[in-house]
């Protein structure tokens, strides 16, 4: 079975946020447990399992990801990355729809390259800093909100970028502060160099110390500075070591999320489900 590995949120290799893709070609998935075992192998921060679904329903294929520990509801960058493999294999023209844990989700493709997922957009809602988590964190919010259930992280804004990109946590600690991880975030220092607001993601609670891109975190923070900066569309600069670029673009309950995709390994699955 093929496997690719895709940089995603990113225009070059070795950049954005890597993800394993596997196309299925059965009509349904195997056991989780097996899938589990693969996305263990892999050990990127997710692997995408996706099959094709008969014409005429809802969807055009069925989409699961995993971390190297856990199953997860919603993914950006893997779902990128398969809708990448779908078009550069030939599978898929123009929109492609994913049936996923957290709905209909879709991606489409543009001349240039380019993907745009539509995702549902995260309620964002307002909480007290818990106990520790500065601590955890270290540095001091100036606000933090719940995200719902699909993402369940907190997004914690900070002071600054410097603070952001200067973060060191204590991934232990964190792991008891969100159900899925920590989202921190603060307004570029310069938006002239080309972004909006910058973000870091630590999810040691699903097996990823710092994730490099992380699409999904992208449906809270875009209305998260949308409602500040008084603009639907922005750019977010997720500021790891690897670093990624999402283009966002609130739609009410719909968040847009755009960027693109470089396959960096081809190779082959040698074991059987």
């Amino acid at each position: 079975m093929r496997i690719r590995i895709v940089d995603a949120f990113t225009d070059r290799p070795f950049s954005g946020n890597p993800a394993g893709v596997l196309l299925l070609e059965s009509v349904a998935f195997p056991d989780a447990e097996r899938l589990q075992e693969i996305a263990t192998e892999v050990n990127l921060s997710e692997t995408a399992f996706a099959h094709p679904l008969p014409p005429g329903g809802e969807a055009d294929w069925a989409l699961r990801w995993f971390t190297p520990a856990t199953e997860v509801d919603m993914c950006g960058h893997a779902t990128l990355a398969t809708a990448h493999v779908l078009h550069t294999a030939g599978r898929a023209t123009g929109t492609v729809r994913f049936t996923a844990r957290c709905g209909i989700l879709t991606s489409t493709a543009h001349p240039d390259g380019s993907l745009t997922l539509d995702f549902p957009t995260a309620p964002l809602r307002e909480e007290t800093a818990p106990p520790g988590l500065a601590e955890a964190l270290g540095a001091k919010p100036v606000s933090v909100h719940d995200t719902g259930e699909h993402i369940g992280d907190l997004l914690v804004e900070l002071r600054d970028e410097a603070t952001v990109r200067a973060l060191a946590p204590d991934f232990a600690a964190l792991v008891a502060h969100s159900r899925r991880g920590i989202i921190a975030t603060a307004a570029a220092e310069d938006p002239a160099l080309g972004y909006d607001f910058v973000s870091r993601g630590f999810f040691p609670g699903v097996g990823i110390d710092e994730d490099p891109v992380t699409g999904s975190a992208h449906t809270a923070l875009a209305p998260f500075w949308s409602a500040r900066f008084g603009r639907d569309d922005l750019t977010g600069l997720q500021a790891s070591a690897r670093s990624g670029l999402v283009r966002t673009a609130l739609r009410g309950g719909r968040t847009l999320l755009t960027g693109t995709a470089v396959t960096v390994i081809d190779g082959e699955l040698l074991t059987a489900f």
